[in-house]
């Protein structure tokens, strides 16, 4: 069974997207396009409507019929939504609601042997972490002070919870990995 990884990037003070749900803060610390900061190649991605939103049109996916499938080749990506969404011609999206535990199954399906990178938002990422299924969360975090925006997670999780398995600088990100313990688990 393949992992499940919250892979993101990160304010100082905790923040994905600033107020206007913008990423622009992101693309403006510099060394922020070093290949080190890419994303897990996954078999599945996930990520919630305003992110997937935020990339549709940040790709300009469906004026362009191939930009999805450019930037994202070979991977299936899950958005959590409760709406009717429009998707780009040539991606492999797939449309679920309701409960991450509920969908997890299919998910893992979906995956195979593979990663289940968690692309956002937080609140997405805190119910795979209540379902008890997040295996990893890798952070790298921006020079960059936002004060509001969308939060990182939208749950507490305590030091113990929490291992630090890896820290580099990659230019100005710190580059964080944490492999999650839950209560029972063998921490082996």
């Amino acid at each position: 069974m393949g992992q499940i990884v919250y892979e993101t990037a990160t304010s100082l003070d905790g923040y994905l997207a600033d107020q206007h749900n913008s990423l622009s803060w992101l693309f403006a610390v510099p060394d922020g396009d070093d290949p080190q900061l890419a994303p897990p190649r996954a078999a599945v991605q996930v990520m919630g409507s305003t992110t997937y939103e935020w990339v549709l049109d940040e790709l300009g996916a469906l004026e362009k019929m191939d930009a999805w499938g450019t930037a994202m080749p070979d991977v299936i990506t899950v958005v959590f939504t409760s709406r009717d969404l429009p998707a780009p011609g040539d991606a492999d999206i797939r449309f679920m609601s309701g409960d991450v535990a509920a969908a997890l199954p299919q998910l893992r399906e979906l995956a195979g042997d593979g990663i289940i990178w968690v692309v956002g938002g937080g609140g997405l990422a805190s119910q795979f972490i209540t379902a008890r299924a997040l295996n990893e969360i890798v952070l790298s975090v921006a020079p960059v002070a936002l004060v509001e925006g969308a939060p990182l997670l939208g749950q507490r999780i305590e030091s113990d919870r929490l291992i630090l398995v890896e820290a580099q600088q990659i230019g100005q990100f710190a580059r964080l990995r944490y492999r999650l313990t839950y209560p029972g688990q063998d921490q082996g």
